[in-house]
């Protein structure tokens, strides 16, 4: 997230605990989650749904001393270094414990390729994959209408003349854990960047939740992360749109969206020759 997206006008420049987003997490009023809270959560939810995760422990210098990569050690040695009292790791681990399977997927491929061309070289899919893990976003999408005018840029059609849509047509699962720090942070107008999944609408409608958001969604995302691990997705940044999250309804004060995307910085005009990919079918 650039220092021009953090630097929008005060309506959508800060964000509250009690953001929609940070609801859909945690407890706005309670803390994050220590190290040892996160372990029992993960240990808990390995017996609830039988996936394992890497178990969560500190990252110590002698952890470190293992001279493994970030991601070889989670390939290797199921070891997610974690530092407590981290805002990014702790949202990084609690996105573990909700989307393993998503994880999985990207740290295989990460893996596959510091492996094969090194820890200190990033290859185009290593670089989309980070934008995934770190600012992504999954937006399903039950109806092609309002497709053309977020391939446009076109801000006003999509989130003023189609706020409607957002939990009707369209609802989004975050997934990055940077976009979570960065509205716990205080932050109201994050950018994700997103992969869309086209899904029939009567099977998405019972899904969404507060402000458009789908907690978790696990048979659509393990054939998603199952198109990752393949390479059938991510293998180019180029491949996730820009979607800015502030301009969905109920991210932000009733009424004030036309203003918003008026006036926001995130909502930013489409970039000369930029062309997006059709939406991934789930089936």
């Amino acid at each position: 997230m650039s220092a021009r997206d953090r630097a929008g006008p005060p309506a959508c420049a800060h964000a509250t605990r009690s953001h929609p987003l940070l609801r859909a997490w945690i407890d706005p009023a309670a803390s994050l989650p220590g190290l040892d809270q996160l372990e029992r959560r993960r240990r808990r939810a390995h017996e609830e749904d039988g996936i394992g995760r890497p178990v969560i422990v500190a990252q110590t210098r002698d952890l470190l001393d293992d001279g493994l990569h970030y991601e070889m050690r989670v390939a290797a040695r199921s070891v997610l270094a974690t530092r407590d009292g981290d805002a990014h790791d702790a949202f990084n681990a609690l996105v573990w414990l909700r989307h393993p399977q998503l994880k999985w997927a990207l740290n295989a491929r990460q893996a596959a390729d510091v492996a094969r061309v090194g820890a200190k070289q990033r290859t185009r899919a290593q670089c989309a994959l980070t934008h995934f893990d770190e600012a992504g976003a999954i937006v399903w999408l039950a109806s092609p209408r309002l497709l053309a005018a977020w391939d446009a840029h076109d801000w006003n059609a999509l989130f003023v003349g189609g706020q409607q849509a957002w939990g009707d047509e369209l609802a989004v699962t975050v997934f990055g854990h940077a976009l979570l720090e960065h509205v716990w942070n205080g932050h109201a107008s994050p950018t994700a960047k997103c992969l869309v999944v086209e899904v029939d609408r009567a099977v998405l409608r019972p899904r969404v939740g507060e402000a458009a958001i789908v907690a978790r969604w696990p048979p659509e995302e393990a054939r998603l992360a199952e198109a990752i691990r393949a390479g059938r997705l991510l293998a180019d940044p180029q491949e996730l749109r820009p979607l800015p999250l502030a301009g969905i309804r109920g991210w932000h004060e009733p009424g004030s969206t036309a203003r918003l995307v008026a006036q926001g910085a995130c909502f930013r005009p489409l970039r000369a020759g930029r062309r997006y990919p059709a939406p991934w079918l789930s089936r």
